[in-house]
């Protein structure tokens, strides 16, 4: 019996003694972290060192441990790892190149996680001290941008690209980053165009490229002149920003792929249809979650924005073919997939569902360009508004229509009738509305169109109690600013605008039908006057760009026919300007802003029952109150409102300023989680470079 305790006893002993061993590597890193420097008298130390694979969770759980006086009091030995780490990557061997930006990137990390508590320390005087920082960091981004645009392995100029995003997101404010300023003095925008411009390499690295650049963009964006700003907007080579926008491109449209083959996934059978619309009646007006949308990145959407915002010559790539491999099209969905399909000459919705019975899936290619694909992506990702993300996802599309539909030469692009395109807008699932085939034979028509029925769509598709009242501004900016310049150009698209009637029309009716309720967290009366005057811009220069003249006569009929919806409106804006609270001024505006509709109203009406009298008929068909209407339109007068084709120019600050700060904070964030892991596969790396080498 004691023999077989005495044994157990050194199997424990044993046991003990194996999980008390650590790898070499850890052994050394423990040694710098207690303050001993292990490589004196070693002159071989560092060449060994970096032939040892790091473990970067170690060192990052060593900086975990120390507080800010042990960490400064580590600064010696922190300084001298980071500069043999730069040293190394001149190294001829890729396994010590590799290590060492693995080493590098983990010790930036963990300095800069310290450096959020209260410490009062300086973490460049840490990192590579304050005598030698420039010259030292001039050497590190000079080797990176070497690795990148030289003859190197694919592998190092990925792990130089990590590493310049570790540099670039070293904390969650970018502003607050100083180590960027070294990369303000020492630009690597050129780097970044030559990975653009160039097809292999924008394959393989120009995601990471464009997110990086899209971070540099925003360090101090509105406080201190920034080189990339300006270097962006003065951008005109044309394989870059093809480049840049094929990035773009392939990265929305693979979300919208797998939107696409959400839906495509086989739906249950009677009981499980049964089971979701018992469920279906006790779910929330706001719709149903389990409809979420996948989002693109919000880094993609970013990179799209600064493009088009700072940079005019970009548009043309909006609109540009994708040839390239390193860009697929944007897919066109199956029969299995419901979407919106522009181009039916009537104007009306429709979309695929799946056959009964049938597996297969018929792809059809259609031409496509980075807009296209933009476009798509908003009509997926505007169909959930509900959490903050997507909410913020939404507002960043909006924002950049209104850019480009504010750009003179993007106006005349989208509405180009020599440049015509089926563009595939998906409709969110909605009880009142059955699924309708799609036309496949459907024309093509100019994006403006495709644009509209989306603004459309969403006007229609969010009347919920929770009235994403902001959304709603944009959205009818976007609308107003395409009228603007159809106004000015005097452009005649031929679209079904009775669709955009409707939805106003319906927009106010939802509004007048929650009065209280939305009063109490909306301001209803300044969305309500954009809507108005919406209909004003119509009704004052309509015939300078309506199709035809039955375009307009097919206005003054809505109005005439929903007349109660506008009646009521106008009584609600009277009762707000007649008694004193926050909405007055608002509502007298509102009030004024209704003075040609009920002049439209109150002069057809009276006609129309006359007609209604000495023909004895008790109703009229539409035929019939347009006939009226035609007849009586010299008498009308109307009243000659100001600045209706005029819009306020988007302007980034201070409007949003708080959303753009905050959105380049979430990718950043993003952009570290992708970081955490930055493993090298060191026998695939050898193998690749001894491919090169040969």
């Amino acid at each position: 019996m004691s023999f077989v305790m005495a044994a157990t006893e050194r199997i424990r002993h044993n046991s003990a003694s194996r999980k008390l061993l650590k790898e070499k590597v850890v052994l050394i890193y423990d040694s710098f972290f207690r303050g001993e420097d292990p490589s004196l008298g070693n002159p071989n130390f560092w060449d060994e060192f970096f032939l040892l694979k790091p473990n970067v969770v170690n060192i990052l759980g060593q900086f975990d441990k120390l507080n800010g006086d042990s960490l400064l009091d580590l600064k010696g030995n922190i300084s001298l790892i980071c500069y043999r780490c730069i040293e190394a990557l001149k190294e001829e061997n890729p396994i010590r190149v590799a290590n060492a930006f693995q080493t590098l990137s983990a010790l930036i990390r963990g300095v800069f996680a310290k450096s959020g508590g209260d410490y009062g320390f300086d973490v460049i005087n840490i990192l590579v001290g304050f005598d030698s920082a420039e010259s030292v960091m001039q050497t590190l981004i000079e080797q990176l941008c070497s690795f990148l645009t030289g003859d190197h392995v694919e592998h190092l100029k990925r792990l130089s690209l990590k590493l310049l995003l570790v540099l670039a997101t070293a904390t969650e404010n970018v502003s607050q980053n100083m180590l960027l300023e070294y990369l303000m003095i020492n630009s690597v925008f050129e780097t970044i165009i030559q990975i653009l411009a160039d097809c292999q390499l924008r394959q393989q690295h120009g995601y990471d490229a464009v997110v990086l650049l899209t971070i540099l963009v925003n360090y101090r964006k509105h406080e201190s002149a920034n080189p990339y700003i300006v270097k962006l907007s003065i951008l005109d080579d044309e394989l870059a920003l093809n480049g840049y926008g094929q990035v773009v491109s392939s990265s929305l449209a693979e979300t919208n792929k797998k939107y696409c083959m959400k839906l495509s996934e086989p739906k249950g059978g009677f009981f499980s249809s049964l089971t979701t619309m018992v469920g279906s009646m006790f779910v929330a007006d706001d719709g149903d979650s389990k409809h979420s949308p996948i989002r693109a990145s919000d880094a993609v959407l970013l990179a799209l924005y600064e493009a088009i915002h700072l940079n005019r010559n970009f548009i043309a790539t909006l609109t540009h073919s994708q040839t390239d491999s390193s860009s697929p099209p944007s897919p066109t969905c199956s029969k299995q997939v419901v979407a919106l399909e522009t181009g039916s000459e009537t104007g009306g919705s429709v979309a695929s569902v799946p056959s009964e019975g049938s597996d297969s899936v018929d792809i059809v290619t259609e031409p496509s360009n980075l807009l296209i694909t933009f476009l798509e992506y908003c009509t997926i990702v505007m169909q959930d508004t509900k959490d903050e993300a997507s909410y913020a996802n939404v507002k960043l599309c909006f924002i950049i229509l209104t850019c480009i539909v504010e750009d003179q030469y993007a106006n005349s692009l989208i509405h180009d009738v020599n440049m015509v395109f089926r563009v595939q807008l998906h409709r969110m699932p909605m009880r009142h509305r059955k699924l309708l085939l799609l036309d496949q034979d459907s024309p093509s028509r100019p994006l403006a169109c495709a644009l509209l029925d989306m603004m459309v769509e969403f006007v229609m598709s969010h009347l919920m109690k929770n009235l994403p009242i902001e959304l709603y501004g944009k959205c009818f900016g976007v609308i107003h600013r395409v009228l603007c310049y159809q106004k000015k150009c005097r452009v005649r698209l031929q679209y079904q605008w009775k669709q955009l009637y409707t939805a106003l029309i319906n927009l106010l009716k939802f509004i007048l039908s929650n009065e209280v309720h939305l009063m109490k967290k909306f301001n209803i009366f300044q969305l309500s006057s954009q809507v108005i005057n919406i209909f004003n811009l119509f009704i004052t220069y309509g015939d300078t760009f309506l199709p035809s003249p039955a375009s307009y006569d097919e206005l003054y009929y809505e109005l005439i026919r929903m007349h109660q919806v506008f009646d009521n409106l106008y009584s609600m804006a009277l009762r707000y300007s007649t008694i004193d609270s926050e909405f007055k001024e608002i509502a007298v505006k509102l009030s004024n802003n209704l003075v040609n509709v009920r002049a439209i109203i109150n002069h057809f009406t009276p006609k129309i029952e006359t007609w209604m009298l000495q023909n004895r008929q008790s109703s009229l068909t539409e035929v019939q109150v347009l006939e009226v209407v035609r007849s009586n339109y010299d008498t009308l007068t109307l009243k000659l409102q100001d600045n209706l084709d005029q819009h306020e120019r988007y302007c980034e600050k201070p409007k949003e300023t708080a959303f753009f700060t905050q959105l380049v904070r979430v990718v950043v964030a993003d952009c570290r989680q992708k970081l955490d892991s930055m493993q090298v596969d060191s026998p695939s790396l050898l193998q690749e470079f001894q491919l090169f080498a040969t």
